[in-house]
């Protein structure tokens, strides 16, 4: 009876233990991204699939709309980690921060914008947008100065060449456009294919195409942070990679379909004419790693919009350290 009673127990003296142990290991993170945007796709991959999990993390996820709503709740220590652009982690360090705001993982690596015209134009040149009335994002943000920046480059001045538009609402652009305001308009997806499946206009060209690599919105947290949680911030690097790794060897239809829930009110063949759209202009960074030829692209786009408060270095405000270790191995 003693012996039978023993090979009962004693698996079970192995087994809760063990099972209490990997309870005690999963870490919970606090992310607060931006904006909800299925230019993030690889970021719900890596919920949807378990990168997360696989690597001993709860992450709870919170949209705080707005770079300086994000920032708030970052530096305030309402969120562990922030996924925004890194544009806001140099506004902070020029303010004086004694506790900086470190890039270490970046999500996407282009613009996430398109120009929408509300006339169709079979053969769209840049020089057609000279005289008329462009509907831009807000002054300061990383659209609009990306959408001045590429303006710039086709050699229109968007101060004389045409009456630019920036007084309205990031949330409010769309409606105003709709409502007969402006004859192009900046607008993220999936409203620029909405617009274009309704008629309302019509997507000519790619923001994103035309400014080069820049790190449009990465993962960041405060240096004391890292310092503190190193672990925690290698192992969330290592799920997001693992969904990078995943999104670049998945069809748009797969992808589509892992991150639906995260869009309830979207249709599934909508999503996936986004995602594909992302794909194919190479907006999905393939790795967490913030190179430094994407930083100074940053910093000549901020300072040709002139809202560069100070150049930064590299090293000061980026931390490769763990998305170098997560690709290497």
């Amino acid at each position: 009876m003693k012996k039978w009673l023993l090979l009962v127990i004693l698996p079970l003296i192995i087994v809760l233990p063990l099972s209490a142990c990997n309870q005690q290991k999963t870490e919970k993170i606090k992310l607060a991204e931006v904006t909800h945007s299925i230019f993030y796709a690889p970021l719900y991959v890596a919920m949807a699939e378990g990168f997360f999990e696989e690597e001993g993390l709860d992450v709870e996820l919170t949209t705080t709309w707005g770079g300086d709503k994000t920032m708030t709740a970052l530096l305030s220590d309402g969120a562990d980690i922030a996924l925004v652009g890194s544009e806001t982690s140099i506004y902070v360090h020029a303010q004086g921060s004694s506790d900086s705001v470190i890039n270490f993982a970046q999500l996407t690596q282009t613009d996430g914008t398109f120009l929408v015209s509300r006339e169709k134009i079979d053969n769209f040149k840049w020089d057609q947008l000279k005289d008329s009335t462009f509907l831009g994002q807000r002054k300061g943000g990383m659209p609009q100065m990306v959408g001045e920046f590429v303006l710039k480059q086709h050699n229109i001045d968007p101060k004389t060449d045409l009456e630019l538009i920036q007084n309205i609402d990031f949330a409010n652009i769309p409606s105003a456009f709709a409502s007969g305001t402006g004859d192009f308009v900046q607008l993220f997806e999936p409203t620029a294919s909405i617009f274009e499946k309704e008629g309302t206009g019509h997507i000519v060209a790619s923001f994103g195409t035309e400014s080069g690599k820049v790190p449009y919105t990465t993962f960041m947290s405060k240096e004391s942070f890292l310092k503190e949680n190193e672990n925690s911030a290698r192992k969330f690097t290592a799920a997001i990679y693992k969904a990078q790794q995943w999104v670049q060897e998945k069809s748009s239809a797969e992808i589509a379909k892992s991150i639906a829930p995260q869009f309830e009110d979207t249709e599934l063949e909508l999503i996936e004419t986004v995602v594909e759209r992302y794909k194919e202009q190479g907006s999905f960074s393939t790795d967490p790693i913030l190179d430094v030829d994407e930083w100074d692209n940053l910093q000549n786009i901020m300072d040709e919009a002139g809202e560069l408060p100070t150049r930064i270095d590299y090293d000061t405000l980026v931390n490769t350290i763990y998305a170098e270790e997560v690709v290497e191995k």
